[in-house]
């Protein structure tokens, strides 16, 4: 079965297909969504910013990470279920446009770095490599956001 009927099916299914005729469904799901990505957004700037040396210098940036994760774990757990749903109702729209292939890989790449590279990096102490990384992050979540928005306009 080619990735095209996959995404046929997925699209076929009684909730993809329940969403996609509902007029209240979509709306509501991506407002949840939304307000996801407003608190993903605030965890992920807090860390960053701080390993940028821009604000909430005082704290150390271990502090910092410790205290944003669980905000950045339950948005990403709100964001994964509302934006699946919301790919459910239109899977073979996605699947046609390349933003949200470049927003998947984005989300895969900032996913990985924010987990494997910057968390640990929190709390090992940042040193001379807070900011460039701290860069890297601010970019590859820029990238999600902004192939995210593209969707809906490409």
């Amino acid at each position: 079965m080619s990735l095209y009927h996959q995404f046929e099916a997925l699209e076929a299914t009684p909730i993809g297909d329940g969403i996609k005729t509902s007029v209240w469904l979509f709306p509501a799901i991506e407002a949840v969504h939304l307000l996801a990505l407003a608190v993903l957004g605030g965890a992920i700037l807090m860390l960053d910013l701080r390993l940028l040396g821009l604000g909430l210098t005082s704290h150390p940036a271990s502090s910092v990470e410790r205290e944003a994760r669980p905000w950045l774990i339950g948005a990403l757990v709100v964001m994964v279920i509302t934006g699946g749903l919301l790919g459910l109702s239109e899977a073979l729209k996605l699947y046609d446009k390349p933003a949200f292939w470049v927003k998947m890989v984005a989300l895969a790449f900032a996913l990985a770095f924010t987990f494997a590279v910057k968390a640990p990096l929190a709390h090992r102490g940042p040193g001379w490599a807070a900011r460039p990384l701290a860069a890297v992050s601010l970019a590859l979540w820029l990238t999600v956001a902004i192939a995210g928005r593209w969707i809906g306009f490409s």
